[in-house]
């Protein structure tokens, strides 16, 4: 009787628990902003290295970097004539000017048009850079002059005199560009402004892209209120096809020529970035070749052009372009660092100017993630780099010196760090999650690794998940039929019972080195994930083959078969959570958005026996209709590797469609184009399968904006409670 009493009351106590917490609602995290994650947004640090500054209610705040309090409001957007909404700002060397980014208009997901305004801080002056809209203005190194594109041209500007200087001519849409990028580049080598300022700023290294070869994809626009849709055409190309000519020239400000760098014969190549050495008189110039198994870095010399090979990196399936940012040359003028997956996971490696190893510096069967910063005060300079050293599910700080010698870990905490750090790398903002702590933003010094002050801490956040009752993440492994561990974790109900069964949604990505199950906060659609729990459902998560964080061999397995592993380990995956006693193992979905729509598709149609339901979100259907760079990199070209293209294509397999299918795409989506969902549409029709689709007009493939993610994530749960 006294154990049905005590029973009882813990049932009763759980229950008001329960029914005092708020439940999640759609609106909650869409429309309502309820759950707003703080940070520090816009950081730049000062040059003495005392002082950063950011962004913060349209001011631009001066902080002292040992005391992490404000000092000055160095310009305020509204009390300015005109008044300006400030999006964004640089300092010139000297911060004697700024320049003020305002009324920022989106080209692609990178890419943009603004307006911009010189402000003078002794002044308080304040003058617009030039007329109309031009995008990526940048001020010389002695910030007299500034730099910028307007309508596929590059120019300069004398900021003491007014003179504004026309580089190049050529510029014309969908045919020649200057000193910015075309499509493909800025979405797969994340490189938007393509010209640098020399150091002596008497120089400007700039791409040119000829894009006539490219072929157009086109688009129809519905507005509002308008009679005829708008055609929308640009180039895009589709993997296979032909890319922009990409050529780089060096231009002389004081002689008003430009010399043309030698990059070789060949012209099917890729230039992922330029950098400047710095005696000015050398640029180093990246370059990849089609397939991206090979990357040679070049020096040329910025008189001539001509320019010889120093160093090569190859691979037998492909270099990963991200590398191509750790290039850092050092002050001695002598050695340079560059990273390598050569012994089968990154590190990075000291060279010789003339491109002969000195030796590895990071070793071990872990991951050298991101170089933070190099200090070079010191006799040996000094590394600090972030690391899976600890786990694959983490980021630490780490520092060690370029003799690979006195390596010290830096974070604090197990989670995940990601670190802005001076130039002179005496301090650092670090942005810190786990799965239980929201972002901390925290200041401190490197030496001592002395934290300074928490910037933001997220206390808000933090009990407003715990007041809505917020599902820790439960983290697992397990083994496939193949012999491979992998990871993920669990979002479950609140008032979980495991004697209960429980239909299980599983989430994934799934693309080349992506990783989904960390050790951080939140997540892709966590919110809505959350919201699920409260609905009876177990979210799970799984990285499968092919995810980052692990070395190459498990990163790289996918070389020239994309989707043939990811749908294997996730069909594992479903067998392993029908072993579970708390899983009704005939309500297993899947859902995912981009390549996880694409994931989400194939397993659905491969998987028919283990998998209930499936969303696809602007998902690619075939690898034919997406990019040159991004696909190439891991399938080769479609005439070298047809099976790799259509064995796991989902329009391959839509006659095995058995579930319930919801398909849903933008219209407006310049990235997976919304073609992909019309021909699996086509296909699934032709083989008389019955299945559900939604498109957003005009939407992009972030289909954001207004009320549209909204009325996504009401359709997607009401699919789910209706399907699963």
């Amino acid at each position: 009787m006294h154990k049905l009493v005590a029973t009882l009351l813990i049932l009763f106590s759980l229950n008001t628990s329960l029914l005092s917490q708020s439940q999640i609602s759609i609106e909650d995290f869409t429309l309502k902003n309820a759950f707003n994650v703080e940070s520090v947004n816009s950081v730049n640090w000062m040059k003495d290295g005392q002082f950063y500054s950011a962004l913060e209610d349209n001011k631009v705040v001066k902080y002292d970097v040992t005391t992490g309090l404000a000092v000055e409001e160095l310009v305020d957007g509204g009390a300015l004539s005109p008044s300006l909404k400030i999006d964004d700002y640089t300092f010139s060397d000297d911060e004697a000017k700024i320049l003020l980014l305002t009324d920022r208009q989106s080209v692609f997901r990178r890419s943009y048009t603004a307006v911009f305004y010189v402000y003078d801080i002794a002044t308080k002056a304040v003058s617009k850079l030039s007329e109309g809209r031009q995008a990526y203005g940048t001020f010389s190194p002695d910030g007299s002059k500034v730099a910028f594109t307007r309508d596929n041209n590059l120019f300069w500007k004398d900021i003491a005199s007014g003179q504004e200087v026309q580089i190049t001519s050529d510029g014309k849409r969908n045919a020649m560009i200057n000193g910015s990028t075309d499509w493909v580049y800025e979405e797969e080598l994340y490189l938007t402004k393509a010209f640098e300022w020399s150091p002596d700023g008497q120089r400007i290294a700039y791409y040119k892209f000829d894009e006539s070869l490219v072929k157009e994809y086109n688009m129809q626009v519905w507005h509002e209120g308008q009679l005829y849709p708008e055609d929308y055409r640009y180039k895009y190309p589709k993997a296979g096809e032909s890319n922009s000519v990409v050529n780089i020239f060096i231009y002389e400000v004081g002689a008003n020529r430009s010399v043309k760098a030698d990059i070789g014969t060949e012209a099917d190549i890729y230039i992922p970035r330029i950098k400047w050495l710095k005696d000015a008189k050398t640029l180093s110039i990246q370059r990849l070749n089609r397939l991206q198994n090979q990357l040679d870095i070049l020096h040329a010399n910025t008189s001539t052009g001509k320019s010889t090979i120093i160093l090569t990196d190859k691979s037998e399936t492909y270099i990963d372009f991200t590398f191509c940012d750790d290039l850092t040359y050092l002050e001695d003028g002598k050695t340079f660092l560059f990273s390598s997956e050569k012994s089968g996971f990154k590190h990075f490696y000291l060279y010789s100017l003339s491109g002969e190893v000195v030796r590895q510096i990071t070793n071990g069967p872990w991951e050298a993630v991101s170089l933070a910063g190099v200090d070079q005060s010191a006799k040996t300079p000094v590394l600090f780099y972030t690391s899976t050293e600890e786990s694959p599910m983490e980021r630490a700080l780490y520092r060690i010196d370029v003799k690979g010698k006195n390596k010290a870990k830096l974070s604090l905490d197990k989670g995940w760090n990601r670190v802005v750090m001076t130039t002179d790398t005496r301090f650092y903002i670090n942005y810190f999650t786990s799965a239980t702590q929201p972002q901390k933003v925290t200041l401190h010094q490197s030496k001592g690794n002395k934290l300074v002050k928490v910037l933001k801490d997220n206390a808000a956040l933090a009990k407003a998940t715990k007041d809505h009752g917020f599902a820790d993440k439960e983290f697992f492994s397990f083994t496939t039929s193949q012999g491979t561990d992998l990871n993920g974790y669990f979002l479950k109900p609140a008032d979980f019972d495991p004697d209960r069964k429980y239909p299980v949604l599983l989430y994934q990505y799934s693309g080349p080195g992506s990783q989904n199950v960390t050790n951080a906060w939140g997540g892709g659609h966590f919110f809505w994930h959350q919201m699920l729990t409260q609905k009876g459902y177990i979210v799970a998560v799984v990285d499968t083959r092919g995810t980052g964080g692990r070395g190459e061999q498990f990163k790289k397995l996918t070389y020239k078969q994309l989707g043939k592993y990811e749908t294997e380990d996730h069909m594992d995956a479903a067998r392993y959570f029908g072993r579970l006693p708390f899983v009704d193992i005939s309500r297993i979905g899947i859902w995912g958005w981009s390549y996880g729509g694409y994931m989400s598709s194939l397993v659905l149609f491969k998987g028919a026996d283990l998998f209930k339901a499936a969303i696809a979100v602007a998902p690619v259907t075939t690898w034919r209709f997406y990019d040159t760079i991004y696909t190439e990199r891991y399938l080769m070209r479609p005439q070298d590797n047809a099976g790799g293209y259509d064995d796991n294509s989902p329009i391959t397999h839509a006659d095995k469609l058995k579930g319930n299918f919801l398909l849903i795409h933008g219209t407006g989506d310049d990235n997976v184009h919304f073609q992909n969902s019309v021909a699996l549409q086509d296909a699934l029709i032709r083989e008389g399968k019955q299945f559900e689709s939604f498109y957003y007009p005009d939407k992009t493939h972030g289909i954001s904006g207004g009320k549209y993610r909204y009325h996504l994530y009401t359709m997607m749960t009401n699919f789910i409670i209706d399907n699963l």
